[in-house]
């Protein structure tokens, strides 16, 4: 028998064990993709999640439209990058990136905003099924935004003073004697100064003027905004105040159910009455137009509409939504035919509320 040399031994065993090491790491990383192909697997990940985000600019608060977004992003497997800020900030940014602006949709506060910048031609025009999800007094005439909430100007009353027959039929009888003192307003405040641009838009701005005069005269109490107002209403400080309908049950919910304050609808067909939009278009620049109006069907949805009328006490803008409980439909309020898009003309508006001694 031939015995093997030691040493031959030795070598064989180290290249045996080399090659067993040398497969055991082959095999631990077979499948693996090199640098270069893991960094475009990467790229492409990204990519597919560009394509499914899009960037919304909204002028109205997390607090009041978040939750809305949210459901959103669940039910469609959409990202939302949302910018919060005031409406005219967001509105003037549009206006300044131009077509170098990351927005794909805009959701406004007011009416008169979307109409602002629908006149400066950045708005596509929304899809036929989108725009019939409304009537047309909520919608654009051009057919480039529509509505997504109403907000009714109202009387709100303390029913610890008043009854409703003997609340005014119009807002022109609270210049008369009998309401001397007794009216709360908010004249720097942006829905009041649209429910005066809304009466130049109406009766003219020489009526509107002798309306603010005659309401000057009677002395009614000046307030910050709406809350103030209403909550002054509650203490008897005043009977009554011109605001809107939402800030009664923002502070009933507060404050609880015997809270003494009512609001009274005037149903006629005066700027008063009207019902101001918060509204939604695309961007004309937006590349996501499909994904855009995806996110507009779900905030007409029945389901998107009840998140403001849930949380808010909102008016649904969309045909067949329920309006909140203890409120009538919106059609039936008496709102005035106007062009809420015209209201945007502040400067007009803030020139007569000085004329007329309102603001100084």
């Amino acid at each position: 028998m031939r015995h093997s040399h030691p040493l031959l031994s030795t070598l064989i065993l180290v290249a045996g064990l080399a090659v067993a090491s040398g497969c055991s790491k082959s095999d631990e990383h077979a499948g693996e993709p090199g640098p270069e192909a893991a960094k475009t697997e990467a790229k492409e990940a990204a990519d597919d999640s560009a394509k499914k985000t899009l960037t919304v600019y909204s002028g109205r608060s997390q607090k009041l439209v978040g939750p809305a977004f949210e459901a959103f992003e669940k039910a469609s497997g959409i990202k939302l990058e949302v910018k919060y800020a005031g409406t005219a900030e967001l509105a003037a940014a549009l206006l300044d990136e131009g077509e170098n602006s990351p927005a794909d949709v805009f959701v406004a506060q007011d009416a008169s905003s979307l109409g602002f910048l629908d006149a400066k031609g950045v708005f596509a025009k929304l899809p036929d099924n989108l725009l019939d999800r409304a009537p047309e007094t909520f919608r654009a005439a051009t057919g480039n935004w529509v509505g997504l909430t109403g907000r009714a100007r109202v009387l709100a009353y303390n029913t610890a003073k008043l009854t409703p027959d003997q609340l005014p039929k119009s807002a022109a009888e609270l210049t008369e004697p009998a309401w001397k003192g007794r009216v709360g307003w908010a004249p720097e405040n942006a829905s009041f100064q649209a429910a005066v641009a809304a009466m130049m838009q109406l009766e003219g701005a020489e009526k509107t003027k002798a309306w603010l005069e005659a309401m000057k005269a009677n002395e009614p109490r000046d307030y910050p905004k709406n809350t103030p107002a209403v909550m002054a209403v509650s203490r008897g400080e005043v009977d009554v105040a011109l605001v809107n309908h939402y800030y009664l049950y923002r502070l009933r919910a507060e404050h609880g159910a015997d809270f003494p304050v009512e609001n009274h609808y005037f149903k006629d067909g005066s700027a008063h009455a009207m019902v101001n939009l918060s509204g939604v278009a695309i961007l004309k620049t937006s590349g996501k137009a499909d994904l855009s109006a995806q996110l507009i069907e779900y905030l007409l949805s029945a389901e998107g509409q009840r998140f403001f009328v849930e949380k808010n006490h909102e008016f649904p803008v969309a045909k067949g939504a329920e309006s909140p409980s203890g409120l009538e439909p919106i059609e039936s309020l008496g709102a005035p035919k106007i062009d809420l898009t015209e209201l945007r003309n502040l400067e007009a508006t803030h020139e007569l509320l000085r004329g007329a001694g309102v603001l100084p």
